[in-house]
């Protein structure tokens, strides 16, 4: 028994280690993929794991939280702390991603904590905290619904934004594809010999 017992206070001791070398990063673009984060957080130092936390209030499957492992807890420090003090955006989109420590409960796989009892209970109607839940669960569906409508209206602008993005890439590629064009049919030189302007490779 007291094996078991120490097995379950090292294992949580080491969850809680994971817990201190872990970020919380908030308010990710539907975009964003695990290669995108390591990419970006790699100047940080060594991303050991991304995990993204599901959104069960809305339909669709779109993550905009995520767990991310680092190395160590010194380099999960660094990056809230640069995030904390500048705005840090991923994939060009508008929205500052929000860092901050991980705790405990926003892992899905968490271990029970080794000498905590776990006490469950059922509420009858007659009893306070009956209604309590009860106006909490009334509240849960009307902020599913906000919540809902704010996500519909998230995904359109980001569409509208991702086009002009691609338009915008596509006319400044026009743009420098004709002026090597230009360099390189001759009609640079004959321009600035016209001009009398010196070209740099001249």
């Amino acid at each position: 028994m007291s094996t078991n017992t120490e097995e379950a206070r090292k294992a949580y001791a080491e969850f809680e280690e994971k817990v201190r070398r872990t970020v919380f990063l908030d308010n990710l673009s539907h975009k964003v993929t695990p290669a995108v984060i390591k990419m970006a957080l790699g100047q940080f130092g060594n991303v050991v794991n991304v995990e993204f936390i599901p959104n069960y209030t809305i339909p669709y499957n779109i993550p905009q939280c995520a767990l991310v492992e680092m190395e160590d807890a010194k380099q999960a420090n660094s990056i809230i702390t640069e995030m904390t003090d500048f705005p840090f955006m991923m994939s060009g989109m508008p929205r500052p991603i929000r860092a901050r420590r991980a705790r405990a409960e926003m892992f899905a796989d968490r271990p029970a904590p080794p000498d905590r009892k776990i006490e469950v209970r059922w509420v009858d109607p007659s009893d306070p905290d009956f209604q309590v839940a009860k106006k909490l669960k009334e509240m849960v569906v009307r902020h599913q619904a906000e919540t809902l409508a704010l996500v519909k209206l998230q995904l359109e602008e980001e569409e509208k934004l991702a086009m002009q993005q691609a338009e915008l890439l596509k006319s400044n590629f026009k743009k420098f594809e004709m002026i090597e064009n230009i360099m390189q049919d001759g009609a640079a030189s004959c321009l600035a010999r016209h001009y009398g302007v010196k070209l740099a490779d001249e």
